[in-house]
């Protein structure tokens, strides 16, 4: 965050805080006496309020997310008191705020949260720990942003549990965050869980990287996770030739893999929060790839960040242009570290590689958005929910997966014509405005590849067609040079095309909306129809539509008929062909691997990727 880095050095150097907040301070204490029915006892005490009205909020948004979450919504029992636990008059002005009327000195405000979603985004607590991302956990005061803050967390007795946390520890369970937008970035979890932690040699300095992982599963498996990630850690910091500057001198992995978590992953400035109700003894190659996804935003978004999402707004969605490469160009590194770091094989990589492709390729959101405004969608999508069907099957492709393969093209592009590479793009990023800590712009970023590629033409041109258009290359010869075949993995299969049935006795629902592109779309198809026959057989089964498509070829014409809102209609359908692609090494279906192929694929995945 913006303003973190100052409040850092302060501390560091021993600088008081700035004399007009000198009496200003935030104490949170949080208790657990309900755990196992999801709930918190949460008093925050602000010092030195010197407003007629204190306004107190509950943050409506979370570092790493885009969208509204509304975490008022689970916070009750709101009370305020004085210095001398004398209660104050309090009232709600809106939905997530609510006003101290003449407040004194010092005023607590104690709450319960119930929360029971263990995520990157909200909270979880129940008799095995205690999952808290701030923003759903923590209220804050209006004219506080600046002051320091201590949290102080009351463990159950009997417990065993022990703190995981970014915050800096002050004695026992006190923890200290430097001004709020630190706080509010440090989610924390609380339970028996594994620990390890290892140093790091950083250009002759030391600097610790910790896991603390809250699962069921063996040593031994705990044991192979940490020796995994220490691979995924040394292959990013070859990537940027260094670690970022680690506050307080280290960076934590927050883990939790237990039955009751929700699967995801969460960057923060100094830590990362995971979590999965998959277990390490099934997942541990898909747990690691969200290690290595998260641990790259160490460079990527937390300190290499663009100017929109500066300051990010705790009560507003934030919306930003750049998050095909805070997100889409992280999510091609976290594959590609897998690769790099011998975890997966080049078969395993091209396999993921080609899931990529064909939902970038193959979807027909390009029609519509470019990849900038595909960032902008954010607020809409990123966890955001919604009661009314969407047409985004159709409208929107991930930044996430979209920017991934815009930067699988241009690593290819810069190798192949240029002689240079995408780390060597991100490299420079990183020293222009990473390590300094200067939000960028677009032109930032269009500026420094043609800096790193020494063809302006060739970076206006990226920018203008695949940046804020919608252009993507031919992929299959940009992948041949490192011997990888992009091609249909049925040619000759039949189809309806991309849509997704549920067999039932009537016949197959359509789940749903149908794809603009597809041959059902074109027939007239959409979400709901229930197909009764096709060409005149019944539809009851996946076998009955493979015996149909069977006897047909692509661009056949056939008779549909089904039930709409109580009514049956015929319409005709143009079949098609399965359009699905495939990325295989040339070694696996009997094509030379030259010598040149092999010496591009090991520049480019690494020696380890076998």
């Amino acid at each position: 965050m913006k303003s973190i880095k100052l409040a850092i050095l302060g501390l560091v150097l021993g600088v008081t805080a700035v004399p007009t907040l000198a009496q200003q301070k935030v104490d949170y204490k949080l208790s657990f006496p309900n755990a196992m029915h999801h709930e918190a006892e949460v008093q925050v005490t602000f010092s030195g309020v010197k407003a007629d009205t204190l306004q107190i909020l509950m943050p409506r948004s979370s570092p790493g997310r885009y969208a509204i979450h509304e975490f008022a919504k689970n916070v009750y029992n709101v009370r305020a008191t004085d210095a001398q636990g004398k209660p104050l008059q309090i009232y709600k002005a809106n939905t997530s705020q609510w006003n101290v009327v003449k407040p004194q000195g010092n005023v607590t405000i104690s709450y319960t949260l119930f929360a029971d979603h263990a995520d990157g985004t909200y909270a979880g607590i129940d008799e095995t720990h205690a999952h808290l991302n701030a923003p759903a956990t923590l209220m804050y005061a209006r004219g506080f942003e600046q002051a320091p803050a201590y949290v102080t967390f009351n463990v159950p007795q009997n417990s065993n549990w022990e703190v995981a946390t970014q915050l800096k520890q002050e004695q026992g369970n006190t923890y200290f965050a430097p001004n709020f937008q630190y706080l509010m970035d440090s989610p924390t979890e609380l339970s028996n869980f594994d620990f390890a932690e290892w140093k790091v040699n950083d250009k002759g300095e030391q600097k610790t990287i910790q896991v603390a992982l809250h699962h069921k599963g063996t040593p031994a498996q705990f044991q192979e996770y940490v020796d995994k990630t220490k691979k995924i850690v040394a292959e990013q910091q070859a990537v940027f030739g260094e670690l970022p500057d680690f506050d307080f001198g280290r960076y934590t992995f927050i883990g939790c893999y237990m039955p009751q978590a929700v699967g995801d992953g969460m960057e923060h400035r100094n830590s990362t929060i995971l979590t999965s109700s998959r277990a390490l003894a099934t997942a541990m190659g898909p747990l690691l790839n969200t290690v290595s996804h998260e641990l790259f935003h160490a460079w990527n978004v937390e300190r290499l960040r663009p100017k929109s999402l500066e300051p990010f707004n705790f009560q507003e969605a934030n919306m930003s242009e750049a998050l095909w490469l805070a997100e889409g160009f992280t999510s091609y590194y976290g594959d590609l570290t897998m690769a790099r770091a011998g975890i997966y094989d080049t078969k395993k990589y091209a396999s993921d590689l080609a899931g990529d492709l064909n939902y970038v390729l193959l979807s027909p959101g390009r029609q519509y958005h470019s990849l900038v405004e595909m960032s902008q969608q954010a607020p809409f999508v990123d966890a955001a929910r919604s009661v009314d069907p969407v047409n985004r099957h159709n409208t929107f492709i991930s930044y996430y997966t979209y920017g991934l393969v815009t930067g699988l093209a241009l690593d290819m592009t810069l190798r192949q014509q240029y002689n240079t590479t995408l780390d060597e793009y991100m490299q420079a990023l990183w020293r222009k405005y990473g390590q300094p800590e200067k939000p960028y712009t677009l032109a930032d970023l269009e500026q420094t590849l043609a800096e790193v590629s020494g063809d302006k033409a060739f970076a206006s041109q990226f920018f203008k067609n695949s940046i804020n258009g919608s252009q993507l290359p031919d992929f299959a010869p940009l992948l041949a040079k490192a011997g990888l075949e992009l091609r249909q993995a049925k040619p000759k299969e039949t189809t309806l095309g991309l849509v997704s049935l549920k067999y039932e006795k009537e016949g197959a629902t359509i789940n749903n909306g149908t794809y603009v592109t597809s041959a059902a779309y074109k027939a007239g198809l959409d979400r709901g129809d229930v197909i009764l026959s096709l060409n005149g057989r019944k539809l009851k089964s996946e076998k009955d539509l493979k015996k149909v498509l069977d006897k047909h070829k692509p661009g056949d014409t056939i008779p549909v008929t089904f039930t709409r809102h109580g009514q049956t209609q015929t319409v005709n359908l143009v079949l098609e062909g399965n359009q699905t692609l495939e990325l295989v090494p040339y070694e696996s279906i009997g094509k030379q691997l030259t010598p040149e192929m092999q010496a591009f694929r090991t520049a480019w995945l690494g020696a380890k990727a076998k």
